[in-house]
Formats: C-alpha cells, structure tokens, sequence
C-alpha cells in the first residue's frame, strides 16, 4: 500500500478522503495550505499527493508547477476541484499532473484514478509490451514467465481466499441461525475485499455506519483481513 498526501483547504475534504483511503490500506498525511503540503512532500517524500486546485495562499497549480520546476515532482500528483473547467485541467496535466477529479469526487473515480495513478510506469510498459507482443507470458514483475513458448499463458495460482460455501447448524433458534449465518456472509465479503470496509459496503448494500454497527453486534474480527502497509 502507499503513502498518500491529501491536500485541501477544506476539511470536510480531508477528513472524507482521508477515512476513504484509509479504509483501502493507505497511510494517508493530511495538509490544508500549500506550506504544509511542502513540508511532509519534503519529510514523507509520499507516493501519490492528491491536491485541491482552489487553496487561499497558493493555489494547487502554482504548487504544481513549482514541484515541476524544482525537480521534485517524484510522484504523481492528482488534482481535485469543484470549480474546474478544460482549460485548467490541461494546464495541469502539462505541468505534470497524471489526472484531474472534479468535485464532488465519487467513490468509484477516487479509488479509480488513485489505482492507475499508483502503478509504476515501468510496469504500465511491461504489461503494454505483454499485451501487444505476446513474447512470452508476463510474470507480476513484467518478466517473461521462464522457458515460456512466445504466446504462453503463465500457470494460474493455486486458488486462494475466502470458499463462498459454507455449512450451518439449522438444528438451532432462527435468530442464532441467522447470526451465524451473517457472520460468515460478512466475513466472507471482508476477506475477498482485503478488509476494505468501503469496498463491503458496496457490495453488501449497507451504508459505512450501519455496516460498522453490525460487524460489532456480530463480533466480526475487523483486524483480521485488513490489509497490510507496503
């Protein structure tokens, strides 16, 4: 997982996307002005800064371009606005930044942009080269899988995860039924989604709050699944 720098005046902002990346596994550093931001670019030396355009001191783009120009533009930067228009975007995007999200930011596009902005540029050119050559199957790193025929597939891992069938115990009251029942329902979507309670909620149907309160009420072990940093 990475580290991600979250800078925004406002804190609304920070605070929901903060909780958002946080939930996928992040480490998330927060700034609210354009100084703070330079000073845990310069400390953390993060992996992905997500920046506010509109800032009272110094607005994002200047920020943008002056990282741009000092050479610390080590990372890929993504920049937020509720007031953008095309012409800021693409002033952006030549000064370096990888995309742009327009406020109010949905879930989907955040965790999008943060996923493609976060791939190596390395890898995104061994897995273009894979796709478009065939020149033999392509390992996680972007190697050839070894002694592989021009063409071959790399062996599919042994299946792991979480087994979506279960057995109950039916011989029991309905309500401890239905318990045991959502227990493992719960536990099964957590494993498949790395402990990603934003990504439970999707899928299950509940709103964030509701969904806490009732992995709680169903002793559900929150730290089991949850993925680690790296």
């Amino acid at each position: 997982m990475a580290t991600i720098l979250v800078v925004d005046d406002e804190l609304g902002i920070r605070a929901l996307l903060s909780e958002i990346l946080t939930d996928e596994g992040h480490t998330v550093e927060l700034a609210e002005n354009a100084a703070q931001a330079r000073q845990v670019r310069e400390s953390l030396r993060p992996d992905l800064v997500l920046l506010d355009i509109w800032m009272p001191d110094v607005d994002g783009v200047t920020l943008l371009k002056e990282w741009s120009a000092g050479g610390q533009l080590s990372m890929p930067v993504i920049m937020m606005s509720g007031h953008g228009t095309i012409d800021t975007a693409v002033e952006a995007t030549r000064y370096g930044a990888s995309a742009f999200l327009e406020k109010p930011i949905t879930l989907q596009k955040l965790l999008r942009a943060v996923e493609q902005a976060l791939v190596k540029p390395a890898q995104r050119l061994a897995a273009a080269l894979a796709n478009h050559h065939g020149d033999g199957a392509a390992l996680a790193g972007g190697e050839p899988y070894p002694g592989a025929a021009p063409g071959a597939l790399a062996p599919a891992p042994a299946a792991e995860g979480p087994q979506s069938e279960q057995t109950f115990d039916l011989d029991r009251p309905l309500r401890e039924a239905r318990d045991a029942f959502e227990k493992n329902y719960f536990e099964f979507h957590l494993a498949k989604e790395g402990g990603s309670m934003t990504r439970v909620a999707e899928k299950t149907g509940l709103e964030r709050t509701h969904l806490y309160r009732k992995l709680k009420q169903l002793g559900v072990d929150l730290t089991r699944n949850k993925r680690g940093g790296g």
